[in-house]
């Protein structure tokens, strides 16, 4: 089953812990997706539901929705894992991995979404970056290299666009102007 809003490794587990109240502790979770070998009965089904509702998850089953829900899923796996050790750009790191073209991705994501792919990914990466800043793990250029940037202007004029701070400012105002992920 697919589970929408399923972002971080928090939301991982406390899925975990639903499922393990349900009775499956041996259920495969990963973001976005729990696996259990078994089918789940209806009701069990349902108030696993409920409980998911409660913590602001949601089980879904349309195929277009499932498949926003990957593009989602495998951007933040990008931007958090994989961009400085990938040569592939996320045009082709989605097509690879969903088996979709991506012209097709691109129209479904825009026309649910109402905003591009791009777009997405860009916020994705700004968060990233805030993060990066809030916390101290490296210098603006060490950030820049990580997430992709041909270079710290252009990361700098990216940041700008989209926040209207400076990398620098923003790292002086702090985490309060940060979002969860979950948020973008």
């Amino acid at each position: 089953m697919y589970i929408k809003n399923m972002v971080c490794n928090r939301c991982t587990l406390t899925v975990v812990g639903i499922m393990e109240n349900a009775g499956y502790p041996d259920a495969d979770i990963k973001l976005g997706k729990v696996s259990v070998k078994d089918d789940i009965p209806d009701e069990k089904l349902r108030n696993i539901d409920r409980q998911l509702k409660n913590v602001g998850f949601e089980i879904i089953d349309d195929a277009k929705t499932i498949l926003i829900e990957k593009i989602k899923t495998l951007t933040i796996e990008y931007v958090y894992e994989l961009i400085s050790e990938s040569n592939e750009n996320f045009s082709d790191f989605l097509v690879s991995r969903l088996n979709r073209d991506y012209g097709y991705l691109s129209r479904l994501f825009s026309s649910v979404e109402g905003s591009t792919i791009e777009k997405h990914l860009i916020n994705m990466k700004i968060e990233r970056v805030k993060e990066m800043l809030v916390y101290n793990q490296e210098t603006l250029s060490e950030i820049a290299y990580k997430l992709g940037y041909s270079s710290v202007a252009h990361l700098s004029g990216q940041f700008r666009k989209v926040t209207g701070f400076t990398p620098s400012y923003f790292k002086k105002l702090g985490e309060e102007k940060r979002r969860s992920i979950d948020e973008v």
